[in-house]
């Protein structure tokens, strides 16, 4: 079945880096915009960032702007988000997911996303 599978979480001090890939299945990658997704304990499920088809339309949440960086490859069938600055309230399970959206990036609810990942825990912490 259709798998998009998160990975690059971890412990890390506030002010430095990670890098999540998601790597997608089973399904034509290239036809689906993608996007991350992040869930705090106690919080809500809340948009991060986004990427159109080609990858050519970016948006961000402001908290995260001029920190996190959105790519894809759709050769590689795959979504990358660099995370640098970070902070402790950046602490969460980070998802992606996939909406078959045509159109420019921006903050599509996360009912309208057809596939999700499983997860992968990010922790600012020194």
């Amino acid at each position: 079945q259709v798998q998009l599978v998160e990975s690059g979480g971890g412990l890390v001090q506030p002010g430095g880096s990670l890098r999540l890939s998601c790597t997608a299945s089973r399904f034509i990658f290239s036809n689906y915009y993608m996007a991350w997704f992040r869930q705090a304990p106690g919080k809500e499920r809340e948009f991060v960032t986004a990427i159109a088809k080609s990858g050519s339309s970016t948006y961000y949440t402001d908290s995260v702007k001029g920190r996190f960086t959105i790519s894809r490859d759709n050769a590689k069938n795959t979504v990358v988000l660099q995370m640098n600055s970070l902070k402790p309230e950046d602490t969460a399970v980070y998802y992606c997911a996939a909406n078959g959206y045509n159109g420019r990036a921006y903050s599509l609810p996360p009912q309208s996303y057809v596939y999700w990942g499983q997860g992968t825990q990010v922790t600012v912490s020194s």
